[in-house]
């Protein structure tokens, strides 16, 4: 993928994050039973990212151990709505590429199947840990 393709795609994935945010914290305020996950209210199983967006909500507003046992998974969303943004502007006010260069280091280090094999138990076990919560 090029940098520019790869910068636009970041670009809308954060601004539709902080919008996602956005919208949930009104609707948490206004409807609290409310999922937007489709494959839970298909199945009436969690999937292994239920519970991410609170988490993050609960990130913002300083729940840390709450937000943990939410969802972990809100930890690593969290980190990538706060840095990439400034990331991302570095990279373009700078004209500077090391965003893309990590990027294409992460996905080669992905294909390493010891290294996908641990990232794909973590996300079942948490799958299960949502499950288990009954999230």
């Amino acid at each position: 993928m090029t940098r520019n393709k790869l910068y636009l795609l970041f670009f809308s994935g954060i601004f539709a994050g902080y919008c996602w945010l956005a919208w949930s914290l009104w609707l948490h305020k206004t409807h609290n039973d409310f999922t937007p996950c489709l494959f839970k209210n298909a199945t009436g199983i969690a999937c292994p990212s239920c519970g991410s967006t609170r988490s993050v909500l609960e990130i913002t507003q300083g729940s840390f151990t709450e937000a943990l046992l939410t969802n972990p998974l809100g930890y690593v969303i969290a980190v990538i709505l706060l840095i990439f943004p400034i990331w991302l502007l570095y990279d373009i006010i700078l004209n500077k590429d090391s965003l893309h260069k990590s990027y294409i280091w992460f996905e080669k280090t992905l294909k390493i199947k010891s290294i996908a094999l641990v990232l794909i138990i973590l996300v079942l076990a948490n799958w299960a840990w949502n499950i288990y919560k009954g999230l």
